[in-house]
């Protein structure tokens, strides 16, 4: 039986091969975005208008040479702007305030210190794909857990207190008189220290099953003069200690639990009567179709080397992955004994959901 060759359309591999190109220089522009922010080269370059490769340098002690060959390669990607005549280049305001600035709900550079991260592990994610095993968020480099709180941090930052905990059912008003409040898989505390800050009454415990971050969360809880009504203790999601907790919350977390059911049935027994789940996941349609798009393709992505085989390295392993859905965020609920669920809020890269019993 004769075997047909597909006839190739030399528009659509022209257009394709083109798209790879720009992967390509993407790719290794996650590289120089690491080293813009680390050098502060980004920082130097915000409000001080047009500058050359020398004055740049000699603001950041860095070397012209290097940051020349940078420049360039920003400028070709249009991160900066390039004024030939005058041979300077400037940072536009609004990408300043992406690239720049750590307190703007834009800001990216920690996503890109999470990915430069994340990619190091390419080798045993390859084994892990021939031997079905798991790899834990614990075996990755240091920067996977650093880059994660500054990933997640800008949206915390500008929606945790002004819009998710408004939105769920009276648990503020407890929150503004004085409430017990857990934080499971709080990683770096960055949660943590954003509601602790809002509401100076209550006390909040993080609790995480990687010591390294636990450690982090409380040189970080003290740097902020937060000690006072917060602390960080290593416990598995499934068996952290204490009871009657209002508010427990889970940050970007379940999904990458081993038996997040399991983790349900404890945070059920762990409220109090009247307290109140807080679930915020990433942002997913129920079906994969659904989530084929720029924000979906990331998580997809990140799932693939951290989540799924982070879930796969546990007991259980279920595997929910970054892009679960609400449908299996309900399914894991009920199975937990809450009988009460419903999506509270949504940004573009997460949805929040509040379960009761």
């Amino acid at each position: 039986m004769a075997v047909q060759t597909p006839v190739i359309d030399m528009d659509k591999l022209n257009a394709f091969l083109g798209q790879v190109v720009g992967e390509l220089g993407a790719t290794v522009n996650a590289g120089l975005i690491v080293l813009g922010d680390r050098l502060g080269l980004y920082k130097a370059m915000a409000q001080a208008g047009p500058l050359s490769s020398s004055e740049l340098a000699e603001k950041t002690g860095t070397a012209e040479r290097y940051v020349r060959e940078w420049l360039n390669a920003q400028a070709a990607g249009g991160f900066v702007t390039y004024d030939a005549a005058t041979q300077r280049y400037e940072l536009p305001a609004e990408h300043a305030m992406a690239l720049a600035n750590e307190d703007s709900p834009a800001f990216v550079c920690g996503a890109f210190e999470l990915a430069t991260a994340t990619l190091k592990s390419e080798p045993e994610i390859e084994a892990a794909f021939r031997s079905g095993a798991g790899y834990g968020w614990h075996q990755h480099d240091p920067g996977v857990a650093t880059g994660c709180e500054r990933f997640f941090r800008p949206g915390y930052n500008a929606n945790l207190v002004s819009s998710w905990i408004p939105a769920l059912e009276g648990v503020e008003a407890k929150l503004q008189v004085g409430a017990k409040v857990a934080d499971v898989g709080c990683g770096l505390g960055a949660s943590t220290r954003l509601m602790a800050q809002a509401y100076p009454r209550s006390r909040f415990t993080g609790f995480d099953y990687h010591g390294e971050s636990i450690e982090l969360a409380r040189q970080k809880a003290k740097a902020a003069g937060l000690q006072d009504r917060t602390r960080f203790d290593v416990a598995p999601a499934a068996a952290f200690p204490g009871n009657d907790y209002d508010l427990i919350a889970m940050f970007d977390s379940l999904h990458d639990m081993g038996d997040p059911v399991g983790a349900a049935r404890h945070v059920r027994q762990a409220l109090a009567p009247d307290g109140t789940w807080l679930i915020v996941e990433p942002a997913a349609g129920e079906r994969p179709e659904q989530n084929f798009n720029p924000v979906g393709r990331a998580y997809y992505g990140f799932s693939t080397f951290l989540c799924t085989p982070g879930s796969l390295s546990q007991d259980v392993g279920l595997a929910l992955g970054a892009q679960a859905g609400e449908a299996r965020i309900r399914d894991v609920a009920t199975a937990g004994g809450f009988t009460r669920f419903r999506r509270v809020a949504e940004t573009p890269f997460n949805l929040v959901y509040e379960a009761r019993p």
